[in-house]
């Protein structure tokens, strides 16, 4: 018996009948199977691994060029992928199945955050992370050829925000573990901003969740495990999602929409409407491997995927490398 084998056995003693079993999993492309990992595994480890994980590191979740201690999407993938393992453990899902949704659901974003997100859309008329997190991972990953991720994974990253159905209860604990973590994390990241602080917080959210993001946490993951637990669907009380709606619209008023943030963000859609205007108006700029693309996506799609790919720290640098004249040193005045 290989290690997979025996990992895979395992699955079926110890969790849950509803939990997702790596050999039942299925990907569009067959592979010979690892012998040291089972599938779930395997797509985490190709997602890991991969190119546009690494570019979370320098990507924006809410603050344009923030301090050292703010998150990043990087740091909010991992702390999606805490939370709902510490879920999925208390269901006795599969936890590597979690892992990789987690640290996959957001490689599609654009840089500058939501910001990005909008100038795309304002551009073109379309455009979904959750979309182009699967599109990266399994069109544009290791030179075009993807990553070929299992279906539930798939399934869970394009699922995880929007209406589309979701196969697997973990992909259903992901969904709402992303809420969990970027609400507490972004209030988190607000007070140590000056944006908002404990006190202003709606008294429903003070009595149900609390004022501590750990408490918070805490609170909303110990509410999912003991209204889920033994059920074939992912549940909130009443209590604690009406606590949750509330806190949400309260975020969405004091940080997300905060009128101090704006100007950035307007500048974070300026930079990105000018740099798509200029590799689509000049694609013979663009890396080659995304002009060989051309043919088979268009190039209105192509400058997306390399747009949309870009950190935040490259782009600017690319805005003023294409719009900013150069400084001349050492010339006689």
């Amino acid at each position: 018996m290989t290690i997979r084998e025996r990992v895979e056995e395992q699955e079926y003693r110890i969790l849950s009948p509803l939990a997702a079993k790596s050999r039942e999993a299925v990907r569009l492309r067959p592979e010979e199977p690892c012998p040291l990992r089972a599938a779930f595994q395997r797509d985490r480890d190709r997602i890991l691994h991969s190119k546009a994980f690494r570019r979370l590191k320098h990507k924006t979740q809410v603050y344009i060029s923030p301090g050292d201690h703010y998150r990043t999407r990087m740091t909010h993938s991992l702390e999606v992928s805490q939370i709902s393992r510490t879920i999925a453990r208390g269901l006795l899902l599969n936890e590597d199945l979690i892992e990789a949704v987690s640290l996959g659901h957001d490689v599609g974003h654009t840089p500058f955050g939501h910001a990005g997100e909008q100038a795309i859309r304002d551009i073109v008329g379309h455009f979904s992370h959750n979309l182009q997190s699967l599109r990266v991972l399994e069109q544009l990953e290791r030179n075009g050829d993807g990553l070929n991720l299992t279906t539930l994974v798939q399934n869970a990253i394009l699922g995880h925000t929007g209406s589309e159905p979701l196969l697997s209860l973990e992909g259903a604990v992901v969904k709402t573990a992303d809420r969990i973590a970027y609400l507490c994390h972004d209030y988190d990241d607000g007070i140590r901003a000056g944006l908002i602080s404990a006190d202003d917080l709606p008294s429903v959210v003070t009595k149900v969740l609390g004022t501590r993001t750990s408490q918070m946490i805490t609170v909303m993951v110990t509410d999912m495990i003991e209204q889920s637990a033994q059920k074939p669907t992912i549940s909130q009380s009443s209590q604690i999602r009406d606590a949750m709606d509330e806190f949400r619209n309260y975020m969405f008023e004091t940080v997300y929409c905060a009128p101090a943030l704006q100007p950035d963000r307007e500048k974070a859609k300026f930079v990105l409407s000018r740099l798509y205007e200029c590799y689509y108006s000049h694609p013979d700029r663009l890396p080659w491997d995304f002009q060989e693309r051309r043919e088979k996506w268009g190039l209105e799609t192509v400058v997306v995927d390399y747009v949309a790919g870009l950190t935040d720290l490259y782009a600017v640098h690319l805005f003023e490398h294409f719009f900013i004249p150069s400084t001349w040193g050492g010339l006689a005045e």
